[in-house]
């Protein structure tokens, strides 16, 4: 039937180019509807807990969307004039940011005060021309001993400051807003810079963190697909020696890219940094395809003496059943990744599926017209890597019985090691040192403060309840206890406004910095406090609008995620033993979601994998015709990504976001070279009637050259996505890369080894 096909295909060559081509225009015009998701949250599903936790809070309270400029005078001063001009002007400018709604300084923080029986409320810092010496040593002790300052807007050796701008993204082109806001505040930052020399600034906060991601995928598919399809050129070069088979490669994997792309346009999918890797994906799977089929075909076109036309045909017999099922398994891997929590992953399992059947179509149809419409060459030699593939036959025939024993103990050493991964993540590190965003936060964590935060909504449980004593209390206890535990850089918490009112009325006197102990008190203060408070810098980012909770954030230093769920649990542990029922809550934030996605998605992953081993593994038994060989390669397609985590527990036992989808990822991928292995020894075996031992010579001197080519290209492939700056790329590539460079070696090695112990040296 395939012969047929194949007559059918070359004989109808000018339709079938025009059909593919055609399909691809219609299926590739979809890219013109990809866009780039700027927002942190597209890495959790609607459905997400720590999502809707967020979400509530956020509705709530003002939201915390922010851009922080970070300033360190050179001067090593902040308390001067120098120093605090800019950091005035710059609070003013601020406010022209696209969708600001707060800003936040030392020179605008609200003040309080008493003249005669009058509350006042007024900026920290006036004029700062108009300052004395002695007039700045008494603003710094204000601004270091002030809890809503020290360590969240000025540090304790009063290096470094920051201006804290609130931003109100909009829900429905977030995709805009935030790469409108970057330029907007690099612009800003520029100028102050140039302006200022004596001062150094840097852009922290998550909206720059949003817009980091597009800005690293739009980089990647700029430099890393490029860099491949080089990859690609120079291994095909070496290889077949044909320029024109280079180019028929090449327009099969353009082809299937702008496929892939196209389709994923029309199916409304958003692009994120994950998904944006893509291309090089689909590319890197494409190669595979067409490596098979025309390896085979020069070897028959060649030194077998058969024409063009019959070599294409034979190329297309003893591949397409094989190439199909590769890429039917490979598919099957991919898809099993929407099983993950994470959308984007999701996306790009679905991406690479379409772009991996993308192909095999191309594969199957255009390559072959191509080739045969081209003026190619036979090749007259064997090529030097088929005699070395017949001498690592021998040899490991030779060695079947000591290869089987190391090649067992070699993996079950490794794989012991798997336990020694630990899940762990921590969002910033997403990024390299390369970018900005990381080197600013990294800076402003080490001097400043932290990005990591978290946010409690804690109910009094009736209107106005927020002046309740025992509840404004029971906050204070929590925020006590929560300024002695080591992760804490700063507390942010309503009762410490209550405290310095309550001491502003009493004189100043120290010994009334407490809570007031009467609820009308507490009351009135607020109130007083409130209607002097000017526009924009309101208490909504800590009390909700009818005053019946309040949020108390804790900014945390950079920690793991380990360390964030289980801070998460002592602060949840104390409201148990120290609070009602009623008043315990969960903490939210962009570090609390980011903390549970990674062992969210292990166990979602979990299922998903064994799904697509179940399938891919009832696909194998169908395709080969039988349930021995179909179950006996389980052992090579589990093997490499189990040596694999075990070395990685080894050198690094680091398991994130990114490594968690590996697994499913990795399992169509390396399913290929059993495949082919196994298709070529099965023909031996059936056909020729050969032996098991000449049945392995078989394969490896028909298939070999071709898996290791293979090999090469997907290795290098996902090296390539190791030089990304998103580090979820960085380390998704690194990890699947190494995962098939074992493949090889277990097909090579263990696999010849098992069919030769199972099947022995009877004929089929």
């Amino acid at each position: 039937m395939i012969r047929n096909y194949a007559n059918w295909l070359l004989r109808y060559r000018l339709l079938v180019i025009l059909l593919t081509v055609g399909v691809m225009l219609a299926a590739g015009s979809g890219v013109r509807f990809l866009k780039f998701d700027t927002d942190y949250r597209i890495f959790f599903g609607k459905d997400n807990p720590q999502l809707l936790a967020f979400d509530e809070l956020q509705n709530s309270y003002t939201k915390d969307d922010n851009v922080m400029f970070v300033l360190t005078p050179k001067s090593g001063q902040v308390f001067d004039a120098q120093s605090m001009s800019v950091i005035k002007d710059l609070t003013k400018q601020a406010w022209q940011i696209p969708y600001s709604i707060r800003v936040d300084s030392l020179t605008n923080y609200q003040h309080t005060w008493v003249e005669e029986d009058d509350l006042v409320v007024g900026d920290l810092v006036d004029d700062p021309t108009a300052i004395t010496a002695q007039g700045w040593q008494a603003i710094q002790n204000i601004a270091t001993t002030e809890p809503l300052l020290l360590h969240r807007l000025v540090n304790p050796q009063s290096t470094v400051t920051a201006v804290n701008v609130t931003i109100q993204l909009p829900d429905d082109n977030t995709q805009t807003a935030v790469p409108e806001i970057a330029a907007f505040v690099r612009n800003m930052a520029a100028q102050l810079q140039a302006a200022h020399p004596e001062m150094e600034v840097r852009l922290t906060g998550m909206v720059m963190m949003n817009n980091s991601f597009p800005e690293l995928s739009k980089r990647d598919m700029s430099t890393l697909v490029p860099m491949m399809f080089g990859v690609v050129i120079l291994t095909f070069l070496m290889l077949l020696h044909s320029p024109w088979a280079t180019l028929g490669t090449l327009l099969v994997i353009l082809f299937s890219i702008i496929t892939g792309m196209g389709l994923a346009g029309w199916s409304g999918i958003v692009l994120t940094g994950p998904s944006a890797s893509a291309p090089t994906i689909i590319l890197t799977m494409a190669v595979a395809d067409a490596v098979h089929l025309l390896v085979s075909f020069f070897v028959v076109y060649g030194y077998k003496h058969v024409d063009k036309h019959g070599a294409m045909v034979e190329a297309l017999r003893i591949n397409f059943a094989p190439i199909f099922l590769t890429s039917l398994t490979t598919a099957i891997g991919f898809l099993s990744m929407n099983f993950s929590d994470a959308p984007p992953f999701r996306d790009l399992g679905n991406i690479v599926s379409m772009g991996v059947v993308a192909a095999f179509v191309y594969a199957v149809t255009f390559l072959p017209v191509f080739m045969a419409m081209v003026p190619v060459k036979p090749h007259k030699k064997r090529p030097r890597t088929s005699h070395a593939m017949e001498m690592l036959a021998n040899w490991v025939i030779a060695k079947r019985t000591p290869l089987f024993y190391i090649m067992t103990a070699v993996s079950i050493g490794f794989i012991a090691f798997i336990p020694r991964n630990q899940l762990n993540d921590e969002f910033v590190k997403y990024f390299s040192k390369n970018v900005d965003f990381r080197n600013a936060t990294d800076y402003t964590a080490a001097n400043l403060t932290g990005i990591y935060n978290i946010g409690f909504s804690i109910d009094s449980g009736e209107n106005s309840g927020i002046a309740d004593p025992d509840f404004l209390a029971r906050v204070e206890q929590l925020a006590i206890w929560l300024r002695t535990q080591p992760e804490v850089t700063h507390v942010s918490t309503i009762t410490d406004i209550f405290k310095r009112l309550n001491r502003n009325m009493h004189g100043d006197q120290p010994q009334w910095y407490a809570l007031p102990d009467e609820r009308n008190l507490a009351a009135q203060y607020l109130l007083l406090y409130e209607m002097s408070l000017p526009y924009g810098l309101d208490l909504n980012n800590q009390i909700n609008v009818n005053k019946s909770k309040t949020r108390l954030s804790v900014t945390l230093q950079s920690i793991s995620s380990n360390e964030v769920l289980a801070f998460a649990d002592r602060v949840r542990g104390w409201m148990q033993k120290n609070w009602p029922a009623q008043m315990v809550v969960e903490g939210a934030s962009p570090t609390v979601m980011f903390a549970h996605i990674g062992k969210r998605n292990i166990v979602s992953m979990l299922g998903g994998t064994t799904v697509a081993l179940f399938l891919i593994s009832l696909s194998m038994i169908i395709a080969l015709r039988s349930v021995k060989l179909g179950l006996l390669s389980l052992i090579p397609n589990l093997v490499p990504a189990g040596i694999a985590f075990g070395l990685w527990g080894m050198i690094n036992g680091q398991v994130g976001l990114a490594l968690s989808v590996v697994t499913g990822m990795t399992l169509g991928i390396i399913v290929d070279d059993t495949v082919h292995f196994l298709s070529k020894y099965l023909r031996a075996r059936r056909e020729y009637h050969h032996t098991a031992e000449e049945a392995v010579r078989y394969a490896f001197s028909t298939v070999g050259t071709a898996l290791w080519v293979t090999t090469l290209v997907l290795v290098a492939g996902f090296l390539v996505l190791t030089l990304s700056d998103f580090k979820l790329n960085a380390e998704m590539g690194l990890m699947t890369a190494i995962a098939i460079a074992i493949a090889l070696i277990v097909d090579f090695l263990l696999l010849p080894v098992l069919l030769l112990k199972m099947e022995g040296k009877n004929h089929a």
